[in-house]
């Protein structure tokens, strides 16, 4: 999923899981954005598995990446928002979210009757994305960045719009704002990871007492008593079994 990290970070991080780089089926991209493709050349070298990319991120990634990344393909699956496809036992559904790429993405994966959702990059939360993320067992969900951080922090002003902008990044208020309704978030994730966290505008600590507060809110009935989990780019969550 996506490949952001250099190819010694990327093969370390796998070691630590015991999984090799052969027992890959598929390479999933959101979209073009460095932090989520910077990796992908040297990872190709490596990886035998076939890509899976919409036609205007492939374009957009070869554009963005050096010769070096077509030249290291061993095959492509075109796939677009809405389209539902396997990957080894793994159903796969795409589906479209609103973020300032070519054709970004988010997905959800089931297998063995566990369904995980993932999104990140993503200005705000549309009713549709809403609705891929019900019955996930395990959701991860970018909380990015504090509003008050942001505005006096050190990114350039043109930036910071961007952020703030419907197809930005989600603050922590408007993770907070979803997390305490029971209409949006259904509280039946037996984990919820927060990820995404920019080094510049929050803080760990920030995000874990804002979403706190915001599940406090919820009314008794519809209470989430799985586990939150904060995401540390620099450091690996551990295997959660689904």
């Amino acid at each position: 999923m996506d490949a952001g990290l250099g190819k010694r970070e990327t093969l370390a991080r796998l070691a630590a899981l015991n999984i090799t780089v052969e027992s890959l089926d598929g390479i999933l991209i959101t979209h073009e954005h460095s932090d989520h493709c910077h990796g992908l050349p040297q990872m190709l070298g490596l990886w035998k598995a076939p890509l899976y990319v919409t036609e205007p991120t492939m374009d957009a990634l070869q554009q963005c990446l050096p010769e070096t990344f077509g030249k290291r393909l061993r095959g492509v699956e075109t796939i677009h928002a809405g389209q539902r496809f396997t990957i080894g036992d793994i159903d796969v559904h795409a589906f479209a979210i609103p973020h300032d790429a070519a054709d970004p993405l988010g997905f959800t994966f089931k297998s063995n009757g566990a369904k995980m959702a993932l999104v990140t990059d993503l200005g705000y939360l549309p009713e549709l994305v809403k609705v891929h993320l019900r019955d996930a067992d395990c959701l991860l969900l970018e909380s990015n960045h504090d509003l008050e951080m942001l505005k006096v922090g050190p990114y350039p002003w043109v930036v910071k719009q961007r952020v703030l902008s419907r197809t930005g990044h989600l603050s922590n208020h408007a993770v907070s704002e979803y997390l305490a309704d029971p209409e949006g978030f259904d509280a039946l994730a037996r984990f919820l990871i927060l990820a995404h966290v920019s080094l510049e505008n929050n803080n760990p600590d920030v995000v874990r007492i804002s979403a706190e507060e915001a599940l406090r809110r919820r009314p008794a009935e519809r209470a989430f008593t799985g586990e939150l989990l904060i995401a540390n780019q620099h450091t690996p969550l551990q295997p959660l079994n689904l």
